[in-house]
């Protein structure tokens, strides 16, 4: 305990975090009490969105956390800084996150003001008349008031009911034919109830986001998408960008767990060139890729339940990319999409047949 609460000390008086023992990390719950006093600088890094709201440009990413531990991940997440977190009702962890967010602000750690929660419509919910409920059910869910960003996740709506992925003979999800615009014509409803203060849209193309913009009365400020360096997206950021939206990078480490990822597909954690790349600044791979995007614009949300990884996440503020490596770094890019959602091409909503 004495080693500890020296090291915590030490880490009090130093910018930079990168001298804890791995040994001290014995659990996520160590962690959690010897992080507790822990202010990351990351912390001020945020970007305001068209709407006035202010977004934190790292967050923690929940899909695929695994039940059971994502409760304990997002407690120690807030001890170590991080204040945004992006969720969706397809993830089916609301409620362990909730759990933890509710359990940090009771202990004092933080307000709910100081807090970034995202959620998002799932494609069985497509139709105008049940956006609301489906909003009301996450916060149930979360067991808080309001939602400071929500998401039409998909512009492809499913066939409704519980299945949330329903599959015909040929392998397809089954789609109904729901405009994604009167979806988020719904979705605005959320906000004027209170529900959420922003809205916004993932996995639009540039098309989708104008058709949306023509009707919109309360217009998306967030466009969430795949974007690492092997997808880049910068066609799509810059549109967004000249239209209001802000765009986050969903799988900004290439997802090396992807649940759909196509065969073939380059493993971006692997990928030896940014190794090399990261030594020249002392940052693993990772820090890298998070600094790349931060530099060209998005806001990210790798995904960890680990707790050294968490933290590694988050110190990327203390470097910067020279032009010369975000310019090689660029060169990486080969449309290497791991979520392609292929079992979709067949509707007319598909967001990814055209360039961005």
């Amino acid at each position: 305990m004495r080693v500890l609460q020296g090291l915590a000390r030490l880490v009090a008086s130093v910018s930079s975090c990168r001298i804890i023992s791995r040994q001290s990390l014995v659990s996520l719950r160590c962690t959690q009490r010897f992080f507790a006093s822990y202010t990351s600088p990351a912390m001020a890094q945020k970007v305001k969105l068209s709407d006035g709201s202010e977004i934190p440009v790292i967050g923690l990413g929940t899909w695929q956390a695994p039940p059971g531990e994502v409760e304990e991940a997002v407690k120690t997440a807030i001890d170590v800084g991080y204040r945004h977190f992006d969720c969706a009702f397809l993830y089916d962890n609301e409620k362990e996150i909730g759990r933890a967010i509710r359990a940090k602000i009771a202990e004092g750690k933080v307000k709910r003001e100081d807090l970034f929660i995202t959620s998002k419509l799932w494609n069985t919910h497509h139709r105008p008349e049940v956006v609301v409920a489906a909003c009301k059910k996450s916060l149930q869910n979360f067991g808080l008031d309001y939602l400071d960003l929500y998401l039409l996740h998909w512009p492809v709506a499913f066939k409704e009911g519980d299945d949330f992925f329903p599959y015909d003979s040929k392998g397809n999800f089954i789609t109904e034919d729901i405009d994604y615009v009167d979806t988020y014509l719904a979705m605005e409803e959320c906000v004027r109830q209170k529900l959420t203060r922003s809205i916004g849209v993932s996995n639009f193309n540039s098309q989708q986001i104008l058709r949306v913009l023509e009707k919109a009365t309360i217009k998306p400020v967030m466009n969430q998408v795949e974007c690492h360096p092997y997808l880049n997206q910068k066609k799509l950021t810059k549109f967004c960008k000249e239209h209001g939206l802000q765009v986050t990078a969903y799988s900004p480490l290439g997802a090396p767990n992807a649940k759909f990822a196509p065969k073939g597909v380059p493993k971006l954690m692997e990928d030896q060139r940014l190794v090399a790349v990261g030594k020249k600044y002392g940052k693993s791979l990772a820090q890298v890729v998070l600094r790349y995007l931060i530099q060209i614009g998005v806001i990210v949300i790798p995904k960890s339940t680990n707790a050294e990884r968490l933290k590694q996440n988050m110190n990327i503020f203390d470097f910067k990319l020279s032009d010369e490596d975000m310019k090689y770094i660029d060169s990486l890019d080969c449309n290497g999409r791991t979520c392609p959602f292929t079992e979709c091409e067949h509707d007319k909503n598909f967001p990814f047949g055209i360039e961005y």
